[in-house]
């Protein structure tokens, strides 16, 4: 399956999604490019859009390898299979250098606004695609942690090994494809450009 763009996979995505109960939905969605596949889901079903911040943990050695992923609050996941191949020292600078970035990010796309409530919602995590699971895991627990009852992952693309791990996170995982051959997300866009943090605020503005 290919998608011409984030939008047209946020629309083809949507269109999977029309059955979902949408009372008490909030749909949320990983910055950068996750946001604009959520913009198009949340439009569709007419539900809340907000952005859920989470960092993956680049290894040193490949840093398109997750080690894991923080998010808001303390959220930590480690992947130990790969942690284990790092210096306990390479990591943490890995960890305080994505810190910071959520933070600056926090600051950046919230502007002093709260946070759309979760408490007692189901919340639906968007990205725009899924390579290892570790970041979609990662705010799986945000999510949790800020009172959602429920937890359910979509995304246009992932791979089989990341739906199966965020199977153990999720009450629910909603993918269009999970094709065996799966090296890279961006191999499944036509247009995988990147997504500037101007064009999250502006989506977000206009969610809200």
């Amino acid at each position: 399956m290919r998608f011409v763009d984030r939008s047209d996979a946020g629309r083809r995505l949507a269109a999977h999604l029309s059955e979902l109960p949408r009372d008490r939905l909030v749909v949320l969605g990983l910055p950068r490019g996750g946001v604009v596949v959520a913009h198009e889901v949340a439009s569709a079903l007419g539900v809340p859009l907000d952005v859920i911040l989470v960092r993956k943990l680049g290894a040193t050695f490949q840093p398109e390898l997750a080690m894991g992923a923080i998010g808001e609050d303390g959220v930590r996941v480690v992947d130990d299979e790969v942690a284990r191949r790092v210096r306990a020292s390479d990591f943490a600078a890995v960890e305080a250098r994505e810190r910071d970035e959520l933070t600056r990010r926090a600051g950046r796309f919230r502007r002093g606004r709260e946070r759309v409530s979760l408490v007692g919602c189901t919340a639906l995590i968007v990205d725009d695609g899924i390579a290892t699971g570790s970041t979609a895991r990662a705010a799986c627990a945000v999510a949790r942690a800020h009172g959602a009852e429920r937890v359910v992952v979509a995304a246009p693309i992932a791979s089989g090994g990341a739906v199966s791990r965020l199977q153990r996170d999720a009450d629910e995982v909603i993918v269009l494809d999970q094709p065996e051959a799966f090296r890279a997300i961006g191999e499944f866009y036509d247009d995988f450009s990147q997504t500037s943090d101007d064009e999250v605020m502006e989506i977000l503005d206009r969610g809200r």
